[in-house]
């Protein structure tokens, strides 16, 4: 089961939260409920990756980015996804995700989403990469094209050790996996 009700109350929630500006991040509040755990009683993996798709449509609402894919026909897609897990977040305890866009290199956007217990420690980090299809054009944008086209005409910043490495074994995987395919 999706988080519904979480995404919605969210985006209800866009407008008190205010835009969104590069550089900030997007803070949600959280508690794990019973539809949330595993048999470990604490939040399933699963829910992590729901949770972090929340924060990044909060961004994407809030800064414009939506409104602009619906007028273009452009489509935010997942590349792919790193998970590290380093504390449990148990049954009715609060939590935050706390989402940011860090950098991009040609299409491709790296997002990070931190999980942050109520005293402040990770419970657990996820990055992500994130393109833009443009399926007009039939290709995949340039991010500095798209942040461009929102008002942010800033240069990226090279990726950091983590991000390097997280998008060589991104490339890599997808790679790998498209070695299987079968040749036509």
């Amino acid at each position: 089961m999706y988080v519904w009700a979480r995404l919605a109350r969210m985006a209800a929630t866009t407008g008190r939260r205010g835009p969104y500006r590069f550089g900030d991040e997007s803070r949600l509040a959280f508690r794990c409920l019973p539809s949330d755990i595993d048999r470990n009683i604490h939040l399933n993996n699963a829910r992590y990756m729901m949770l972090a798709d929340v924060g990044r449509i909060d961004i994407f609402l809030r800064s414009g980015f939506f409104r602009l894919c619906r007028e273009r026909g452009w489509a935010p897609m997942m590349g792919g996804l790193q998970t590290a897990y380093v504390r449990e977040i148990r049954l009715w305890k609060r939590f935050e995700v706390v989402t940011t866009i860090e950098t991009w290199e040609g299409s491709e956007m790296i997002g990070r989403h931190r999980f942050l217990l109520e005293d402040g420690r990770t419970a657990a980090l996820v990055l992500t990469t994130v393109g833009v299809y443009d399926s007009k054009g039939r290709r995949f944008m340039p991010i500095a094209e798209v942040f461009a086209t929102l008002g942010h005409h800033d240069a990226p910043r090279p990726p950091d050790e983590t991000e390097a490495a997280f998008l060589a074994s991104h490339r890599r995987l997808r790679a790998s996996a498209k070695s299987l395919e079968p040749v036509p």
